[in-house]
C-alpha cells in the first residue's frame, strides 16, 4: 500500500494546486487506492476541524485564502481612481484580502456593485494580497423595494415600506407598469441614481390597495421574498397523488389516535395514543404513540415537490393566511391526518417509566384512522370535567394521555429546559380581514401535554439515526457567547438577582434567576433580557446539542408537512429500516450541509416576515388611537431612544432620544441605560413607564411613542407634558426619521 503523506504534505499540495484540491485530486496526486482513500478522507476532516482547510462543495482549501477563479463585487474607487473588489463569499477569520482589479484592454467598463467572474492571483504588493483579471461581467444583483407608489408629471417615487428604508426611489414614465397613485408596488433597482441624487427603479409588479387589510401579510411575502405561487409542474405532480395504500405497512388502524392541534389549524401532521403499561417490571408506566404524517410517500428526492419544498424551507403562517411549504393537495389533504380516513404514517411506539422517562422506542412505517380532530380547548374541557358532544364519548382515549404527560413532566424538571415565561399575542381578524381584537394566547396543559409527546418523538428520531449511523440534520441550539451572559449578569444584579459566575453554565442555574424574578416587577424584564441572550436554534448534520432544551440529541421529525428538516429525517428512518426506495438520495446526503443552511435561512425569513407583520397588524389596529396614553415597560434601551413594550397588547414602539426630558442624556451600552447630564435620571431596562401614542403608521408597522411618566412619577424638569406633541416640521424630519429606523431595524435583527 502506498504510503499516507503527512498532513504538512498536503497542504503543501493544496497550496500548489489550488485548481486540484477535490479529494480524488489529492488521491490521485499522491497514488492513494482502496482503503488509503478512506485514512486521506479521514485526515481531510482532521484538518478541517483543526481550521487548516475549508470544505467548499466537493474540494478543500485554506480557508484564509482565496480560490483561483472566484465571484467579486466591485468596490467603488479609491483616491487614485483604482478599483477594487471583495469576495461575494468570504468565510476566513477577519475582513477579506483587498483585491485590486486589473483591467485589459476590452475589459467592459465596471462600477460599484457589478458582478465579475475572474481570474486571482495572490500578490505581495503593499495594500491589497491579490489581482484580479476580468473572466465574465456576471451584472448587479437588482435592489428589490416594496413600497408605495406616488404619480408625479414624469414617472414617480416609491416610498419604500420597510422601517429601515432611507430614500425614496424615482421611477422613470416607462417605467411605471401602469402602478396608480397610492397603489402598493414591487420594484427593482434600475440604472444609476438619478436626480437630487434618488436611486432609480422600475415597477415589476403592481400589488395593489396598501389599506386593504389582505395587504398587510402580502407586504411582508414580497418584502422577504418568500414564494407564494406554486410552479405549474409542482402543482400537477401533487394533483396527480392518490393515498398510499396500506401494501407493506403496519396496520395500526385499530387503535385510537387523535389529532389535537389549534381550532384554526390549517394542517394537522401529528396524532396521538397512549395507555397504561400492561408490562409489571413498568409500574404505573405507559405507552405513548406518536403518529406522523408519511409525507416522504409523495414528497420524493429530487422530484418538483421536493425541489420546490427546500427552496421555501417551511411553511410561513400570517394571521390571515398561510404561505405552505406543500400544495393545499398534499398538505391539507392527502398528509393532513384528518379524522375517520386512512393516512399514511411513519410512527414511534415509546415505553415511559413512572418517572416520564424513555426506557425504549420502535419506529414503524404504517396507516392509522384517526378518530377525532379536536382542539386544545375542547380537550382540556373534557379533562377537566366538561366534555362536550365531541369529546364524551373519547374521555378513555383523553385521560391516558394526560397520565403519560404526568410522568413526562417529572421527566422535564429533572432535566431543567429554559423555562421562559413569554406569552405568545394572538391577533383576531374579522371576515373582511380587520383586527377586531388583540389578546394574549391561553395556554393550556393540553399544549404542553403535545408538546412535550413531540419533544420526546424527536429525541427517539435522532437517537434512532445515531444507532443506525445514517446521516440526518440535528436541531442545533448552542449555549449563549460569555459576553452575552455577562449582560444578563448585570441585568439581573441591577434589579436585586444573582447569576452565579465561574461555573459551567446549565439551563437549571437560568430557569433559578427566572424563579427570583417570577412575580417581581423584574419578572418580565428577566424573561425578555434572557431570551436575548440566546443563540439562534439551526440545523447542521453534526450534532452539537440543544441547550434550551437541555438535550444531548434532537431533531425534527414531527412536522413533515411545514418543515423540510422533519422530510429529512423521515427519509433517514425510511433507509436505515429499508421501508423503500423513497428514503434519502445520494443527492440529499450530499447536499446535506447546503441544505442545513437553506433551511435555516429560510426559517429566519419567515420568522421575520411573521414579526414585521404582527407589527403592521398591531400598528393598524392602533391607528384609529393616536394621542391616546399607555402603560408599558422599557424593553431596549439604545443611543438612539427606547423601546417600550405595551401592556395592552404587548406591541413594540419607540420613544425617540429627543423626547426623552429637556437634557443631554449619556448612553451606557454595558448596563444598557441612558443617564442624564443633569439630574443624574438613569433610565433602565424592565422600568414602568406611561407613554402617548405619537404616531402609527400600518403600512411600515412602526410607533412612535412620547414618555409621559417613569415608575409613576413626571420627568425631572417636566419632559414632555401632557397634551404637548413633539413638533414636527412638514418634511425635516424624513431624513432624521429615516436614519433612527435604520438603527431600529438594526436593533431588532
Amino acid at each position: 500500500m502506498k504510503e499516507l503523506p503527512s498532513k504538512a504534505e498536503i497542504l503543501a499540495w493544496i497550496a500548489d494546486n489550488p485548481g486540484e484540491t477535490a479529494k480524488r485530486d489529492i488521491a490521485k496526486a499522491f497514488g492513494l487506492k482502496g482503503a488509503a482513500r478512506i485514512d486521506l478522507k479521514r485526515m481531510l476532516k482532521e484538518l478541517e476541524a483543526e481550521g487548516h482547510l475549508e470544505k467548499r462543495r466537493r474540494s478543500y482549501r485554506d480557508p484564509e485564502a482565496l480560490p483561483p477563479v472566484a465571484v467579486l463585487t466591485i468596490l467603488p474607487p479609491d483616491a487614485q481612481g483604482d478599483l477594487f473588489a471583495r469576495p461575494l463569499d468570504w468565510q476566513g477569520e477577519g475582513a477579506p484580502p483587498r483585491i485590486l482589479f486589473i483591467a485589459r484592454k476590452g475589459d467592459p467598463a465596471l462600477g460599484q456593485g457589478d458582478r465579475i467572474l475572474a481570474k486571482l492571483a495572490p500578490v505581495k504588493a503593499e495594500g491589497h494580497g491579490y489581482e484580479a483579471r476580468l473572466i465574465r461581467k456576471i451584472g448587479t444583483n437588482p435592489i428589490r423595494i416594496v413600497g408605495l407608489f406616488r404619480k408625479a408629471a414624469e414617472g414617480g417615487r416609491i416610498i419604500p415600506v420597510d422601517k429601515g428604508a432611507d430614500k425614496e426611489w424615482l421611477v422613470a414614465a416607462d417605467a411605471t407598469f401602469g402602478a396608480k397613485d397610492g397603489e402598493l408596488v414591487e420594484a427593482e433597482q434600475a440604472g444609476p441614481n438619478g436626480r437630487m441624487g434618488l436611486p432609480r427603479a422600475r415597477v415589476v409588479e403592481v400589488l395593489g390597495d396598501p389599506s386593504a387589510p389582505k395587504a398587510v401579510s402580502l407586504i411582508a411575502i414580497h418584502q422577504h421574498g418568500i414564494p407564494d405561487h406554486f410552479p405549474d409542474a409542482v402543482i400537477a405532480e401533487a394533483d396527480g397523488m392518490e393515498p398510499a395504500p396500506l401494501g407493506d405497512r403496519e396496520d395500526l388502524r385499530h387503535l385510537p389516535f387523535l389529532t389535537i392541534d389549534p381550532a384554526d389549524a390549517r394542517d394537522r401532521d401529528d396524532a396521538v395514543f397512549a395507555h397504561e403499561d400492561e408490562d409489571p417490571t413498568n409500574a404505573d408506566g405507559f405507552i405513548l404513540w406518536v403518529a406522523i404524517a408519511d409525507v416522504a410517500h409523495y414528497v420524493t428526492p429530487q422530484s418538483a415537490l421536493d425541489r420546490e419544498a427546500r427552496k421555501r424551507g417551511n411553511s410561513t403562517y400570517f394571521p390571515d393566511r398561510v404561505v405552505p411549504m406543500l400544495p393545499d393537495r398534499l398538505s391539507g389533504d392527502l398528509c393532513s391526518l384528518h379524522e375517520h380516513v386512512d393516512r399514511a404514517v411513519l410512527a414511534v411506539w415509546m415505553k415511559i417509566d413512572t418517572h416520564g422517562n424513555k426506557l425504549s422506542h420502535r419506529f414503524t412505517r404504517g396507516l392509522i384512522r384517526s378518530r377525532a380532530s379536536l382542539a386544545y380547548e375542547e380537550v382540556q374541557a373534557a379533562q377537566d370535567g366538561a366534555p362536550g358532544d365531541r369529546t364524551a364519548g373519547l374521555l378513555d382515549q383523553i385521560r391516558p394521555l394526560y397520565g403519560a404527560y404526568e410522568a413526562l413532566k417529572k421527566a422535564r424538571a429533572a432535566r431543567q429546559p429554559l423555562d421562559l415565561d413569554l406569552p405568545e399575542r394572538r391577533i383576531e381578524l374579522s371576515d373582511d380581514g380587520h383586527v377586531t381584537s388583540v389578546a394574549f394566547k391561553e395556554r393550556f396543559d393540553a399544549h404542553r401535554l403535545i408538546e412535550e409527546a413531540m419533544i420526546l418523538a424527536n429525541v427517539a428520531a435522532a437517537e434512532e439515526l445515531i444507532r443506525l449511523r445514517r446521516p440526518l440534520l440535528f436541531r442545533i441550539h448552542e449555549e449563549p457567547s460569555p459576553e452575552k451572559i455577562d449582560a444578563l449578569r448585570e441585568v439581573a444584579e441591577a434589579s436585586g438577582f444573582t447569576l452565579a459566575k465561574g461555573q459551567v453554565l446549565k439551563t437549571s442555574a437560568l430557569n433559578r434567576l427566572l424563579k427570583q424574578s417570577e412575580g417581581t416587577e423584574f419578572d418580565e424584564l428577566l424573561n425578555i433580557t434572557m431570551l436575548r441572550s440566546m443563540t439562534q436554534a439551526y440545523y447542521h448534520p453534526q450534532n452539537f446539542g440543544h441547550f434550551g432544551l437541555a438535550l444531548r440529541n434532537y431533531a425534527h421529525f414531527t412536522s413533515p408537512i411545514r418543515r423540510y428538516s422533519d422530510l429529512i429525517v423521515h427519509r433517514a428512518l425510511i433507509s436505515g429500516h429499508g421501508w423503500g426506495k423513497d428514503g434519502l438520495s445520494a443527492e440529499d446526503i450530499e447536499m446535506l450541509e447546503e441544505t442545513a443552511q437553506q433551511i435555516s435561512d429560510t426559517e429566519r425569513r419567515s420568522m421575520a416576515a411573521e414579526r414585521d407583520t404582527t407589527d403592521r397588524y398591531l400598528a393598524a389596529y392602533l391607528s384609529d388611537r393616536v394621542g391616546a396614553e399607555f402603560t408599558g415597560r422599557i424593553s431596549g434601551v439604545q443611543k438612539f431612544g427606547l423601546f417600550v413594550k405595551l401592556d395592552e397588547t404587548g406591541a413594540d414602539g419607540l420613544i425617540p432620544i429627543r423626547s426623552v426630558g429637556r437634557e443631554f442624556f449619556h448612553y451606557d451600552p454595558a448596563s444598557q441605560t441612558l443617564i442624564g447630564a443633569d439630574t443624574g435620571l438613569t433610565i433602565g431596562l424592565g422600568q414602568k413607564v406611561t407613554v402617548r401614542l405619537a404616531e402609527a403608521v400600518p403600512v411600515t408597522g412602526g410607533l412612535a411613542l412620547e414618555l409621559l411618566e417613569i415608575d409613576g412619577a413626571p420627568l425631572p424638569g417636566g419632559g414632555l407634558k401632557r397634551g404637548r406633541r413633539m413638533a414636527r416640521k412638514p418634511g425635516q424630519t424624513r431624513a432624521r426619521d429615516a436614519k433612527v429606523r435604520r438603527k431600529v431595524e438594526r436593533h431588532r435583527r
